[in-house]
């Protein structure tokens, strides 16, 4: 008995992302022992820009209206998928310039606005971040405390934010700050502002060829202009760029298991102790299939994610080109957005859940595998390791996570944050 494929989730790659994938490949395997050096002194990759920005991975998921590929947003997590087996600094890299920060203009900026900021993002020409997160206020952003107030026809921003992915670094970012009303809204500052302080955050235990920093606003003059979307909006700004970066994360996370698999793998068949290799014996075994268990069971749930984004990405953009007060009718809780956003918020949460965690657990599974010669940084499993710890914590700690993942089941009136 023969049965028809009637099924729309299609994993299998096209020729096109085939083609696109392997020279993503092929930049991450270019830029490898770069990243190591960096890594080691704590320094950028300045290797990412000019090798990643010839294959268009600078703006992968971005409309080509602005420069971009204009690719699907289940390619993009193929590619950070792959770019995470270089670690999660890199991966981090993309996750702020692109996914909670040029999707965030690509999603709610005025058309004045993506052409003016879009294509230099997309060239490299300027660096991308999102600032949100607060030393007071950090799985709570609600309870920020950066202010702004309307002064002289601009926008006056007081306040600091820590965390900053691509701080030091970013050109333009989007950050968030509470009116005098007491609604948040999204802004987007140039790195040159008058009043915009960035300093680098040292000392990490991770990710460290990634520049965090510390962003101070002091009397920060922010043109009328560059608010971003509908003002007293910018909460809801912020948590749908949270969508975006936690599915990056997930799908980061998968690289991170792939190449601590592949490391043990070969570590272990070639490393002998008590006259056999480690890849024979039975307990080695073990942490191998759980790497396995842990990359199979993540890779799906990401996947159905990505999806998930897609179509609450398609419904937006075609809202958009029929309604030119688009943002107000979702404003107004538009239902069929509604149950999109809720979809994809709530896969995209399970999916960094599960991820970040199976990634920790394999990493740290890795470091077993070698013993002593995984307790130097100088091995790719170790950096794997300290890296995969702060993915439990950042866009969303995990606990947080379990508390929304169930909340959002059981409705609003149920919820313990």
């Amino acid at each position: 008995m023969s049965f028809s494929n009637i099924s729309k989730m299609n994993f299998e790659i096209s020729d096109e992302q085939k083609k696109f994938l392997e020279q993503v490949d092929e930049a991450c395997k270019s830029i490898r022992e770069h990243e190591s050096r960096s890594y080691l002194e704590e320094a950028p990759n300045d290797m990412i820009v000019p090798e990643f920005g010839k294959i268009g991975m600078l703006g992968c998921p971005i409309s080509k209206k602005y420069g971009g590929l204009g690719y699907d947003i289940l390619t993009f997590v193929f590619a950070l998928e792959r770019i995470g087996r270089e670690g999660n600094s890199l991966r981090t890299f993309f996750s702020a310039h692109t996914s909670i920060g040029q999707m965030v203009l690509q999603n709610w900026a005025s058309e004045e606005q993506k052409r003016k900021y879009l294509p230099d993002t997309v060239s490299g020409k300027k660096l991308m971040a999102f600032a949100l997160t607060e030393p007071d206020a950090g799985s709570d952003p609600g309870s920020m405390t950066t202010r702004f107030e309307e002064r002289g026809g601009d926008f006056i921003l007081n306040g600091k934010k820590h965390w900053v992915g691509n701080g030091t670094l970013a050109g333009v970012m989007t950050t968030y700050a509470r009116g005098p009303d007491g609604r948040i809204s999204a802004f987007i500052v140039e790195a040159g502002s008058r009043g915009f302080h960035a300093e680098e955050m040292k000392n990490k235990m991770g990710l460290l060829s990634i520049k965090n920093a510390q962003i101070r606003f002091e009397e920060c003059v922010i043109p009328k202009e560059n608010l971003l979307g509908t003002k007293g909006k910018g909460l809801s700004i912020a948590y749908s760029a949270l969508i975006d970066g936690r599915l990056s994360v997930a799908a980061g996370a998968i690289g991170v298991m792939k190449d601590c698999l592949d490391e043990s793998i070969r570590h272990s068949q070639k490393r002998q102790q008590h006259g056999s290799l480690l890849a024979k014996k039975q307990l080695i075994q073990e942490h191998i299939s759980a790497m396995i268990l842990n990359i199979e069971s993540s890779r799906w749930l990401v996947y159905r994610s990505a999806i998930a984004r897609q179509k609450l990405h398609d419904y937006v953009e075609g809202l958009k080109e029929k309604d030119p007060n688009w943002q107000e009718k979702l404003n107004r809780e538009d239902r069929e957005y509604s149950a999109l956003r809720a979809k994809a918020d709530r896969l995209a949460a399970v999916a960094k859940l599960h991820s970040s965690n199976a990634a920790y657990d394999s990493a740290n599974r890795a470091v077993q595998v070698f013993g002593s010669f995984a307790y130097q940084r100088t091995n790719r499993v170790a950096r794997h390791f300290l890296d995969s710890r702060a993915i439990i914590i950042y866009e969303g700690a995990n606990e947080v996570l379990k508390l929304k993942i169930a909340s959002l089941e059981l409705g609003d009136k149920y919820q313990a944050y």
